[in-house]
């Protein structure tokens, strides 16, 4: 008798939900549809194509658990203003968060992310802006605007993109200039708390080789949270945005083009409010009386950025291939964000234990990146495609403390310098019409220096500078076999890589070093048209092992932040969506995961929060005992479902949408606490609108978070029962036009 290993076990269990759903789709499901590039008829579903092989293709025939969110998807959530933390949820095991606002998101995807806040963190889900990795964090929030998609790729993504892609990648490209003709649009909406959003492009055929657009995003909210310490009302969680892009296209002919782009974002406002002592003790509620528009804190509260970049990618039809160059360059130019973060002050009772306020900066980041890639334009059943990259990236960064004056107490400044080059290359080979198999490599070396400029008023424990390096090979194999013409299975095993970290020193603490982390996945899914293309669905399985995961150990009974390697992490889950038509004008999608993570290491143990309560085991050194312990942030469950139903009229068309999120319950360290659990959060939007002219024009009425739900997201957990909460309920009217 042969015995299955628990992985197999495991991925054979959810494994029968992929064959059951192609089981119920039928050889002749979608006998109507005579090509992917149809037109959609009434009631008929889009083509989606994404480029998550770097290659664009249909959807369907992607061995990838992959979601796009385009158009209106995008239109709706954004519409209230917000910035990329909007997408936490909307597709499947992705969450986002972040304890520092709008300018520092962390990505989660299938539970696997990094909780780490430092100036150098580095993430496993790659956000990719264009074609260009987009590496520090602060750069992976620059705001979302004249977008043509977003890709949301689960699972490793080590072959083809540009690094640190073990848990994934969220992939966003902007509408590209054209030479057809002018043409552009505007969306203008007002919301509660003085909420304003003006967003615009322009595309403007220079000649007949040349062409440009222009993007703009202007962003406001006004301050409406009141300091009950210092008596100023109004005065904090306010904001002010502006983005701009301008690319130029130069194609002389079919077989050559050039398209320049320059970006540019700043911000400044309120940072992330730390409210104290807002979680009851015992539980995971908020305290009897809380109340949103109010704060106690006696320290500052902002945070200023200016973002620049550009990139230029080149293209040439060389006949038998094709032959690509996409040269990347980012920059901070200023970052400063300041917070108290105790959240309160002596007279709000109960007292805060001792006063936190601290500055993070960056005055500058430079990170420059090349790739150059070649594809085949095969007409056989063989393609491949293989090409160099190479990353460099020198940041300057630092943190301040200071005292209930004010006055800067300490200091510590440090510069990290990040060189990687890689080599890497994909083939694709069609056994026959119905089975096609994939495979990639990559090898890449990663190496950081990392050096501590100045330590004022701080006493440095062990060397000032350290360097990591590292290098590994990475591959995938898959393959996609189709039962029809409009039903696909897939299976993929990948593995993927995430360079070492570094963590400055602060005081009493060293430098601390991560190991490089591997993660192996193991994925299978069915993806499927049906109904004469009224209806799509997907649904993907998967397990995976994570070596050396680096954590972040943050707080506990002191402001520290360092790093860390588990042993290991396991996760499995299954991630399914369906959309489609239930009649020509009534249209519903939904979607969801679930994503189980566990950390298996019986030697790591942190320290315990100063005022929780702590409900794992506690080892005779007094710390906390983190083995079994699901990853901070990642939710069991997420879902989404959204339903648009529309009225022809003799002008025009009546709608009204509504969309609905959720996410069960974190933990928002590495440890559980009852107080430090985070609660399901359910947020839900609504939409009515009326548009004519073929669609040209468009008045709406939105709500966001319309019952007005208020949760803890996030903790300080080494002071006192400090949190911070989700965004507030909003209501608006939007206008849009194109020309």
């Amino acid at each position: 008798m042969i015995k299955m290993s628990k992985m197999q076990k495991r991925f054979s269990r959810t494994g029968g939900a992929v064959l059951a759903l192609s089981a119920l789709v039928p050889a002749g499901a979608a006998m109507a549809q005579s090509a992917d590039a149809q037109a959609p008829q009434a009631g008929q579903l889009e083509t989606v194509t994404v480029t998550a092989q770097r290659r664009t293709e249909n959807i369907r025939d992607v061995p990838v658990s992959v979601s796009s969110l385009k158009d209106e998807k995008l239109d709706v959530i954004l519409s209230g203003g917000q910035d990329i933390r909007v997408l936490a949820g909307k597709v499947p095991s992705l969450n986002v968060e972040s304890s520092t606002g709008r300018v520092f998101p962390r990505f989660y995807i299938r539970g696997y992310g990094n909780a780490d806040f430092s100036t150098f963190a580095s993430q496993p889900v790659s956000l990719i802006y264009d074609d260009v990795v987009q590496e520090n964090p602060i750069l992976k929030g620059f705001p979302m605007f004249d977008l043509a998609n977003v890709e949301v790729l689960r699972g490793p993504q080590g072959t083809l993109f540009g690094r640190n892609t073990p848990a994934g990648v969220v992939k966003f490209e902007s509408a590209k200039p054209s030479l057809k003709g002018m043409e552009g649009y505007y969306n203008l909406s007002y919301a509660t708390h003085g909420t304003t959003n003006v967003e615009g492009a322009v595309n403007i055929p220079l000649s007949n080789e040349w062409a440009a657009r222009v993007s703009t995003l202007r962003q406001h909210r006004d301050d409406y949270v009141s300091n009950a310490f210092t008596g100023e009302n109004d005065s904090m969680e306010g904001y002010n945005e502006h983005a701009e892009r301008v690319q130029v296209l130069y194609k002389p002919n079919a077989d050559f083009n050039a398209l320049f782009n320059v970006h540019q974002r700043v911000t400044t406002g309120s940072s992330r409010l730390f409210r104290a002592n807002i979680i009851k003790k015992g539980t995971n509620d908020l305290v009897d009386g809380f109340d949103a528009d109010k704060i106690y804190t006696n320290g500052q509260n902002f945070q200023n950025l200016k973002t620049t970049g550009g990139n230029v990618r080149l293209s040439w039809d060389l006949g038998a291939v094709k032959l690509y160059s996409i040269t990347g360059y980012e920059a901070i130019n200023q970052y400063l964000s300041r917070g108290d973060i105790d959240g309160g002050n002596p007279g709000n009772a109960p007292a805060v234990p001792f006063q936190v306020e601290t500055a993070g900066s960056i005055p500058d980041l430079k990170q420059y990146s090349q790739e150059f890639r070649v594809e085949s334009k095969n007409a056989g059943p063989l393609n491949w495609q293989a090409g160099v990259y190479y990353f460099n990236e020198d940041a300057t960064g630092g943190t301040d403390n200071f005292n209930t004056a004010g006055v800067r107490t300490t200091r510590v400044t440090s510069q990290q310098k990040n060189t990687a080059w890689a080599a890497f290359g994909s083939v694709n080979y069609a056994v026959n019409d119905q089975f096609t198999v994939r495979g990639g490599l990559r090898y890449t070396k990663d190496k950081k220096d990392f050096n501590t400029l100045e330590a004022i008023n701080t006493t440095l424990v062990g060397p000032r500078s350290v360097e990591a390096s590292k290098d590994k090979i990475n591959w995938d194999l898959s393959g996609t076999y189709a039962l029809n013409k409009d039903v696909s299975v897939y299976g993929r095993v990948a593995t993927g890589f995430r360079a070492p970290s570094i963590a400055a020193a602060s005081t009493s603490v060293p430098i601390t070093v991560a190991d490089a982390e591997t993660i192996t996945s193991v994925e299978a899914g069915v993806k499927a048209d049906l109904l004469n293309r009224r209806a799509r669905a997907s649904l993907s399985v998967y397990q995976y092992d994570v070596k050396n995961q680096q954590l972040t150990v943050v707080g506990g009974n002191s402001n520290v932040n360092k790093l860390i390697n588990a042993a290991k992490t396991k996760g499995h889950g299954l991630e399914g969506e369906i959309e489609g038509f239930i009649t020509n004008q009534f249209k519903v999608a939904l979607s969801g995961s679930y994503n189980f993570t566990e950390i298996n290491d019986a030697s790591l143990s942190v320290n315990k929060c100063a005022q929780c309560t702590v409900t794992d085991p506690i080892n005779g050194a007094g710390r906390v005992v983190i083995d079994g312990n699901a990853l901070p942030q990642a939710p069991k469950w997420i879902f989404n479902a959204s339903a648009r139903y529309n009225w022809p009229l003799a002008e025009g068309n009546l709608f009204v949408l509504t969309d609905w999120s959720y996410r069960s319950k974190v933990n928002f360290f590495l440890y559980e606490a009852k107080e430090f659990t985070g609660k399901p959060l359910t947020e839900g939007g609504v939409r009515v609108g009326y548009n004519w002219a073929g669609g040209k024009y468009e008045v709406a009425a939105f709500g966001r978070n319309i019952t007005d739900t208020q949760r803890i997201t996030g903790a300080i957990d080494f002071n006192n029962l400090t949190g911070f909460i989700n965004e507030p309920r909003q209501w608006g009217v939007q206008f849009k036009g194109s020309f």
